[in-house]
Order: C-alpha cells, then structure tokens, then sequence
C-alpha cells in the first residue's frame, strides 16, 4: 500500500500553498482548477450541461503541495476528507451573492471559471464568468463539493440552487487523476481575483 500511495506521478517545480496570495493561492488555483475539469468532464460523459465555474473552501486544504515528487500519498495529504464533487445550477442572482461572500471572507477561497476585480478601496469592480460579464438574468453550473452544498463554512448561497447533481466523484481521486496525466504542476497566484492597488 505505501508503494502505491507513495509512487510519483507528477512533479512540483516549487511549493504550492495556501498561504502565498491575499485573494487567490497556488495550491487554491491548482485544486480549483483541477475540480472545473474533472466536473465538465464527468458531466460531458454522463451528457450533462457544461460547468461553467468551481468553488472550493479555504479551509478544507489541508497540507501544502511540496517541491518535489507528487503522490497519491500528497491528494491524501492536501484533502483528507471524503468530499465528492457537485454540480450545482444557479442563478445569476446566487452568484453575485457568492461573489458578495468571496469579497467579504478574509480568506483565498479557490475559484476557477470566474474572475473578481476589486477597486483600491475593496469595492466590487466587475465580474466574469469565463470572458462574459456576470448576467443576473441566466443560469450557471458551479462546480463545488458536497459539504458546501450543505451549507458548510456559512456558503448559505447554495441554498437557493435550482438544482444539484452530487457526482460520486471523490475530490482526492479528481486530484490523483490530474497527477497521473500532468507530468509538472504549473500553478501560481494570478488574476482570477485581484484587487487594484491605491
């Protein structure tokens, strides 16, 4: 078993943390993005409706992603827990209030599919959702995991969703997946949620 578990099957050219950006981290990046892909994915196969964004929690990261050799070993070390991936459809309306909570929580929560831009005061600037401005009026897929679904760490949002699909697939397996495929993990604090200097 630790043969297995400890068997490299990608390589982290630096450190990946969740403590590395104020509104966006590395390793947030990383799993955010890996959650997008794996759920358009699974969705595409089971023909279902394109993901459009994910969103993940902070504080369900639990290790950071070393330099060095990556692992099946390292997914069980980073997400611990047996959180499977969800498909839920929302209003435009339930987005804005998720981007209310994202400008408003003191912590990077991962996102991918949707870029937040703050002024220099902290005001909400805009948002997209892939290249498109955010539109109230129209219905999006987020891809998140079920212990948010169920309105874990106050994401009370997804309470109002018109629908969910819990996909059974385990989050840690979505990550071993990637590792298998990747070869080297390119992942650094971007522009998906920036805040203008003063």
């Amino acid at each position: 078993m630790n043969e297995v578990l400890d068997k490299p099957l990608a390589y982290a050219p630096i450190t990946l943390s969740k403590t590395d950006g104020k509104r966006n981290t590395s390793i947030g990046n990383l799993m955010a993005d890996i959650v997008l892909l794996a759920a358009d994915s699974v969705s595409h196969l089971q023909n279902g409706p394109t993901v459009d964004m994910a969103l993940l929690n902070h504080g369900g990261i639990r290790a950071v992603i070393s330099q060095g050799p990556v692992s099946a070993r390292t997914a069980y070390e980073v997400m611990p827990f047996e959180n499977t991936i969800a498909l839920v459809r929302l209003r435009g309306r339930e987005i804005r209030e998720m981007v209310r909570f994202l400008v408003d929580a003191n912590r990077a929560h991962p996102i991918a599919g949707i870029r937040i831009r703050l002024d220099a005061d902290g005001r909400l600037e805009s948002v997209h959702v892939g290249e498109e401005p955010l539109d109230e009026n129209r219905e999006y897929w987020v891809a998140t995991s079920n212990y948010l679904v169920s309105g874990g760490d106050n994401m009370r949002f997804f309470g109002d969703a018109l629908e969910i699909r819990d996909t059974g697939y385990r989050i840690r397996n979505a990550m071993i997946d990637y590792f298998t495929t990747a070869d080297t993990l390119r992942a650094t604090v971007d522009d998906r949620f920036t805040q203008q200097l003063p």
